[in-house]
C-alpha cells in the first residue's frame, strides 16, 4: 500500500538521468522463461496470483481506511502485513542481512530498481515512503500510497517549505520515512549517485538529537534459484521507459524470485558533516550490498 519514490527533490530545473535501453536477448528469454511448459513463466501462475493479489486488496483495502481515518496504530501495522502477504502471494523469497535500526524516527535510504520494492521494503519496515505528488493522482496506485500514509512532495522550489514542515511533522511523531534516492529507478545492476537534495530531511533534529538514517541496498538475485543474469533483469527492473501492465503481468507469471535486502551500518548528517557528504556515504554503503547480492556474496 505505498507508491513509486520521487524523481527529484524540490528543484524542478533538474532532468531525470537517461537510463540504458532495455535489452533482452531473445533466444535466452525463449529458451529460460518457458522450460517443461511454463515451469519457469506460466501464465495460469499469473492469472492465479492477481486473482488472489486483488482478492487480499479488496478485503483489507476498507479496514486501513477506517485505520487512517480513525488514526488507530492498526493504520500503521497492516501495510506491513499486507506487503508479507503480497510477497508470499506473488512467490517472493525474501533474504535480509544486517540489523535494522529500533530505535524511532529513522530515515531509511535506498536504491530503487522497481515499484516491486515498495512491497519488498514495506514487508520488513514499518514506515512510510517519500513520493512525488503526481502520485497521490494515479489511479489504484495513489489510493495505496494514501493509505499508507505516504508523504507526497512536488519539484517545484516554492514547495520545499511546505514539504519540510510535513516531514518535520512526521518525524516529530516518530513515523519512520522511507526514500529512494537516486530519485529514478535502474536496472538493478548498479547503483546511480545519490540526490543531496533528497537528504534535506536528514537535517530535521528529534528531542535534540541528530536524526538517524539508515542505507538499505535491495538486490533481486534469482530466479527459481538460478542466479538472474543481466539478460533476464529488465523482467524484474522497471525503468526507463517501461510500460507498468505488460511488466507486471511478466512479473506474476515467473517462477520463484529470490530478492535480497540489506540493512547497513546507521549514520547521521552531523556524523557526515554534509549532506553531500551523506549522500556520498549512503551510496558507497548500498552499492556495496548491491555487489555483493548480485555476486551471490
Amino acid at each position: 500500500m505505498s507508491a513509486p519514490a520521487i524523481d527529484e527533490s524540490g528543484a524542478g530545473h533538474a532532468m531525470r538521468q537517461p537510463q540504458p535501453p532495455v535489452w533482452v536477448d531473445e533466444a535466452e528469454e525463449n529458451r529460460l522463461l518457458e522450460l517443461h511448459g511454463g515451469l519457469i513463466r506460466s501464465r495460469v501462475r499469473g492469472v492465479w496470483r492477481l486473482a488472489q493479489y486483488g482478492l487480499l486488496t479488496v478485503i483489507l483495502l476498507p479496514v486501513q481506511m477506517v485505520a487512517v481515518a480513525l488514526g488507530l496504530r492498526l493504520a500503521e501495522q497492516l501495510p506491513r502485513f499486507y506487503h508479507r502477504l503480497c510477497l508470499r502471494l506473488l512467490g517472493f523469497d525474501l533474504v535480509v542481512n544486517g540489523r535494522r535500526l529500533r530505535d524511532r524516527p529513522v530515515l531509511f535510504v535506498c536504491n530503487h530498481v522497481s515499484y516491486l520494492d515498495i512491497m519488498v521494503l514495506g514487508s520488513v519496515i514499518t514506515g512510510s515512503f517519500i513520493a512525488k505528488a503526481e502520485v497521490a493522482g494515479w489511479p489504484g496506485f495513489g489510493l495505496l500510497a494514501k493509505l499508507q500514509r505516504t508523504v507526497f512532495v512536488e519539484r517545484r522550489r516554492t514547495a520545499v517549505a511546505r514539504h519540510g514542515d510535513a516531514i518535520a511533522e512526521r518525524l516529530t511523531a516518530r513515523d519512520n520515512l522511507i526514500l529512494f534516492a537516486e530519485g529514478t529507478s535502474t536496472d538493478g545492476t548498479r547503483v546511480l549517485p545519490f540526490k543531496s537534495g533528497l537528504l534535506a530531511a536528514a537535517e530535521r533534529e528529534v528531542d535534540g538529537r541528530p536524526l538517524k538514517v539508515q542505507p538499505v541496498s535491495i538486490a533481486y538475485t534469482r530466479l527459481n534459484g538460478m542466479p538472474l543474469g543481466r539478460g533476464l533483469r529488465p523482467f524484474l527492473a522497471w525503468y526507463g521507459d517501461m510500460e507498468l501492465a505488460p511488466h507486471l503481468w511478466d512479473v506474476v507469471a515467473l517462477g520463484r524470485i529470490t530478492v535480497v535486502v540489506e540493512f547497513h551500518e546507521p549514520t547521521s548528517l552531523a556524523e557526515s558533516g554534509s549532506r553531500k557528504a551523506l549522500a556520498i556515504t549512503c551510496r558507497d554503503r548500498v552499492a556495496d550490498g548491491v555487489s555483493r547480492a548480485n555476486s551471490g556474496r
